[in-house]
């Protein structure tokens, strides 16, 4: 589904659906839905056509004809979807009555038969209001508007308007703020610093600018540019944009290498081939410097890496991108940071003062803090907050951030801020569009969790499933999309690395806002939103952070028909029931909110065209109705409390969440494949997501249950289970046909504690495993070097009871955990090479028990980081110090971890066990780990937590 195209391209298959015998439409009506199939046909390419093209660039009658189409469309799918429920629906009944059945099967008769004459009458409707639709079309010639080039408009544009981005390019470096430490970074990865008498032997170097728009990509290429362009024989700054000509960008470096000789190169009739052959010629034997600013595409790159010569000159290549794919295709990935808050701070007030920093002893902290966390280190943001608040006195800044929707005002600054979201927003294909507009609906820092996102695009039919792909896994792509687009905000789990959720910066979300609203997308109600709904338009509702009293009156409900989408954001909700009497709601998130007098759910099986359901409140679970059953639909359950017997009619139900425990019969449910809490799994083959905790173990009946159900499960990516721990007698799962499903990404399972090392966790097995969480209680040297060999391996959270030693591991055998990001383990760890002629490094893991198998060395000092096959990935490593173990033993340990072995570490975390030890031990523990980490060159980051151990 498309912002444009609205439902149009789900009609065609429901039309079609209507043909068939079992709903025994008459003889004309079936023309007529034959008629509209055809109809909608040649309507929905020209209108898919439209959605390719920029709103701002589309004519205003175009945008007209789009919107009605995009609201009859929607008025269709409601239509046809209240015959289909109408006709394939109806209500459980568990009444045995063979008088009771007759009669009610009698009453479904009539009913239906009502709904087909019914649906007679809006097919005729529909039929006329299609024909409007067409006529209008050819009345106003948009075939016409459309096919001519949007050429004339951008030029008529260009010479009235300037790209805001050209402004980056021509600041003065003394205008710059914050820019030094990331120039700095940037020239570093460019390795200038490298410089020999015999520059032949030297490569060249590509290094790429990745961030979202406003970052300040272009402001620091230019910077870097400017400080090292005069080292080189020639040099080009280009930036392309979205809309390039490829012909005019290779005429543009031309020209910027060698003006003097190019001057004319603009009015030469070549081609792109020509022009690559060209620019290769002159940079066959010259040491040259390029940015190729603003490039959007991956294959725009490609053509441009055609002309750009590798002669060993050491030239040099800056790219940059807010599109991830493009960054890694165009060198080394150097991410843009967003400003510091001190740099912030500086930005803005030279910004609002122009001249002197004059308010900087003197401003309200609060409202400053305020606004600055609004932009979050984006310099655009900074400059378009200051530029607002210039000219106007202390005493109103409050009022105007408290006013803040930047598509309302008439500042200049404010509009270039939009204008370059903007870009990236049109650059999206359609579907992609629609997505990220449906985050609108979340409130400001909002922390959106992408299952929950993705299952809700599904329940909104925004994602088109394809033959072979299930559609959560094709959200995942479009997740990943707008990540890759800097368009969203990925936020990792602190502890594994994982992106689990997302944020929207607070300036894509003003400019999602002011879209959503233009295309009557989302309808949102919030304190900091501006803007009432026409209420008999709306069709998605937001009510966020507010009481929403005014939402769930009668009169309000009523006046709404259409609304298919309802959220509620940690609100107060001061009337019971009123949000269950949107009859066509497709979308019901109830999260974080509280109610005056309880929350009746009796009407909740009426919503009977409900496809995502979840209930989150705040205090005590609601009771759940077992009218639940009635939803025929549903797809996604997420609820707290205990779940009605009659859940288990839900045939379409794909997602199940819940806190208490399910009743039989859950098995029926085949179409699940998420499923986080445990029961009946032997028929749920469909299963890709499983979690669930055992709070009082479990026995030996149970732990065969749920071994012969994995042999059934191969399609599981996702098995998680916690709390109370198993114990687990390895052999005793192996007899019983233990196995693990092929597809499995992440295997949470510190709560089954193994006797040993399951042979089926091993690297021909578990190809793409990337989460391990793992307690095997003896292990040996062959088991560790089996987990090091998991090709995918990213994260290790791993427990023993035994002491290991991997001795001998090679930088050249590749084999030694070559991909993990995060390691943590409950022993003591060292990386130790034997002697310094060996390049062999070991790995131990010390129980704190069994004879010590470290050796006492140097200091680290003099040591740097040294070439290592050991973890070359890991960033993050957490283990525990037994510092009562190591007392009288070896005492020069914290500083001999062996840290120069891992040369991306980032952080050591970890916990200091110090029972019966003085607390000064403890610092010098803490002192000695700190040196640890400064003599390393990243420096990484210590945080050690102190335990008393028992």
């Amino acid at each position: 589904m498309s912002v444009v195209t609205g439902a149009l391209g789900s009609l065609g298959p429901k039309l079609l659906q209507l043909l068939h015998g079992e709903y025994k439409l008459q003889k004309g009506v079936r023309k007529q839905v034959e008629s509209l199939s055809r109809e909608l046909d040649s309507i929905y390419p020209f209108l898919h056509k439209v959605s390719d093209v920029p709103w701002d660039q589309l004519d205003e009658q175009v945008k007209l004809w789009a919107h009605e189409v995009r609201e009859a469309s929607y008025d269709m799918e409601d239509v046809l979807d209240t015959f289909l429920v109408r006709v394939d629906g109806g209500k459980n009944n568990s009444d045995s009555s063979s008088l009771k059945l007759a009669m009610t099967k009698l009453g479904e008769l009539f009913s239906k038969a009502k709904a087909r004459r019914d649906i007679a009458a809006k097919i005729m409707d529909i039929t006329k209001r299609l024909e409007e639709v067409a006529n209008n079309r050819q009345k106003y010639k948009l075939d016409e508007i459309m096919c001519k080039p949007l050429a004339a408009t951008s030029t008529i544009a260009a010479t009235s308007t300037i790209d805001p981005r050209l402004k980056a390019m021509y600041k003065e470096v003394t205008q710059l703020i914050g820019v030094d430490k990331s120039s700095d970074e940037l020239m570093s990865m460019l390795n200038t610093s490298q410089q020999d008498d015999d520059a032949s032997d030297k490569k060249m170097k590509m290094v790429s600018v990745v961030g979202v728009g406003g970052l300040g990509k272009t402001t620091l290429a230019r910077a870097v540019y400017d400080k090292l362009k005069s080292q080189y024989d020639c040099g080009a700054f280009v930036s392309i944009g979205r809309d390039h000509d490829l012909v005019k960008v290779f005429k543009d470096i031309l020209f910027h290498l060698d003006s003097e000789n190019h001057k004319d190169i603009h009015n030469t009739e070549r081609g792109v081939e020509l022009l690559i052959h060209q620019l290769r010629e002159f940079l066959n034997k010259k040491r040259y410097f390029i940015v190729i600013d603003d490039v959007w595409e991956v294959r725009t790159w490609e053509a441009i890496k055609l002309a750009l010569v590798e002669n060993n000159h050491g030239s040099k290549v800056i790219t940059t991108t807010r599109n991830v794919d493009v960054a890694k295709a165009s060198g080394e990935v150097y991410k843009q940071k967003q400003l510091s808050y001190d740099d912030s701070m500086k930005l803005f007030y030279t910004r609002l003062s122009r001249a002197d920093q004059k308010f900087l002893d003197n401003h309200p902290d609060d409202i400053s803090e305020k606004i600055l966390k609004k932009c979050a280190g984006i310099p655009l943001a900074i400059i378009t907050m200051a530029s607002l608040l210039a000219g106007k006195p202390e005493c109103e800044w409050s009022m105007v951030y408290n006013s803040i929707g930047f598509h309302t005002t008439d500042n200049r600054e404010a509009e270039d801020t939009m204008t370059i979201l903007s870009f990236s927003y049109y650059d999206l294909p359609p579907h992609l569009r629609t997505c990220l507009l449906y985050l609108s609906t979340y409130p400001e820092d909002y922390r959106i969790q992408k299952d929950s996102l993705i299952w809700k695009w599904i329940a909104e039919g925004f994602i088109d499933g394809k033959q072979g792909t299930r559609l959560f896994e094709l959200g995942e792509r479009y997740f990943n999309g707008l990540i890759n687009r800097s368009l969203i905000q990925p936020v990792e789990n602190g502890w594994n690395g994982r992106v689990e959720s997302c944020r929207v910066h607070d300036m894509v979300l003003d400019l999602m806002r002011m879209l959503s609203s233009d295309e009557n997308f989302i309808a949102i109600l919030g304190d900091n939103v501006e803007g009432t709904p026409a209420p008999s338009s709306v069709r998605r509702l937001a009510n966020q952070n507010r009481v929403a009293k005014h939402i769930n009156s009668d009169t309000m409900v009523t006046g709404m028909p259409k609304v298919r989408s309802y959220t509620a954001f940690k609100c107060f909700i001061d009337s019971r029931d009123q949000f269950l009497r949107f009859k066509l709601l497709r979308v019901l998130d109830i999260v974080h909110c509280s109610f005056e007098k309880g929350c009746h759910l009796e009407h909740l099986g009426d919503l009977l065209h409900l496809r995502y359901l979840r209930i989150r409140f705040n205090g005590s679970s609601p009771e759940l109705p077992i009218q639940l059953g009635n939803l025929k639909l549903l797809q996604t359950l997420d609820v707290e409390g205990t779940l009605p017997a009659s859940i288990v009619h839900l045939t379409e139900l794909v997602r199940l969440c819940a806190d208490k425990k399910v009743p039989d019969g859950i098995g029926k449910l085949v179409s699940l494949e998420e499923l986080r809490i445990i029961k009946e799994l032997d028929s749920l083959q469909e299963l890709r997501v499983l979690e669930f905790a055992t709070y009082d173990g479990a026995d030996e009946s149970m732990q065969r249950d749920f071994v012969e159900s994995l042999s059934n499960m191969q399609k599981l990516q996702h098995i998680d289970v916690y709390d109370s721990p198993w114990l687990v007698d390895t052999a005793m799962w192996e007899a019983a046909g233990f196995v693990l499903p092929r597809p499995l990404h992440y295997l949470g399972w510190h709560a089954i504690r193994f006797s040993k090392l399951p042979s089926c966790i091993n690297p021909s097995a578990l190809p793409i495993l990337a989460h391990l969480q793992l307690f095997v209680i003896t292990m040996d040297e062959q088991d560790l070097k089996l987990l090091a060999r998991l090709p995918a391996l990213c994260y290790l959270d791993l427990t023993t009871e035994s002491t290991v030693t991997a001795s001998n591991i090679n930088a050249g055998d590749r084999s030694f955990f070559q991909k993990l990001t995060h390691f943590v383990t409950n022993a003591m760890v060292q990386f130790e090479q034997a002697n310094e002629g060996d390049t062999s490094v070991s790995l131990h893991m010390w129980n704190g028990e069994d004879a010590m198998p470290f050796a006492s060395r140097k200091g680290n000092k003099s040591r740097k980081v040294v070439p290592s096959g050991v973890m070359p990935n890991l960033q993050v490593l957490y283990f525990n110090v037994r510092l009562r173990a190591l007392k009288d033993n070896y005492s020069d340990y914290y500083g001999n971890i062996g840290l120069e072995y891992l040369p991306s570490l980032r952080e050591l975390k970890g916990r200091i066990d110090h029972e019966d030890v003085p607390v000064a031990e403890s610092d010098a523990v803490l002192a000695a780990l700190r040196d640890a980490c400064n003599v390393h060159p990243n420096h990484p980051t210590l945080q050690f937590c102190l335990h008393l151990f028992r």
